[in-house]
């Protein structure tokens, strides 16, 4: 497991993006991170109506669970996330606050 000298950047200059029609929530980022950025949980129903028609497809699918990077402001870019999901649906992204 990486440790912070490994890591590209201190904490809140990028953060994950998770495209959650994209996500099936397999866990792989929960599992992976090492500052515990990653949280799965089911979609709300504002969520699910957001999700692009392939989204709400798959969501019906595979389930609703979803990857959500739930702590955010503690990523330090390491990448691990974006490697470790099969289906692509993390990207590294500049911190915004709020």
């Amino acid at each position: 497991m990486k440790n912070e000298t490994d890591c590209k950047h201190q904490p809140r200059v990028l953060m994950p993006r998770v495209n959650l029609s994209k996500c099936e929530g397999k866990t792989p980022c929960v599992k992976v991170c090492p500052y515990g950025v990653f949280e799965i949980r089911d979609l709300t129903k504002e969520e699910y109506g957001s999700l692009t028609w392939v989204g709400k497809v798959k969501t019906w699918v595979r389930g609703s669970a979803k990857a959500y990077a739930v702590r955010a402001d503690q990523c330090h870019a390491c990448g691990l996330c974006v490697a470790a999901c099969p289906e692509k649906a993390i990207s590294l992204v500049r911190y915004a606050e709020g």
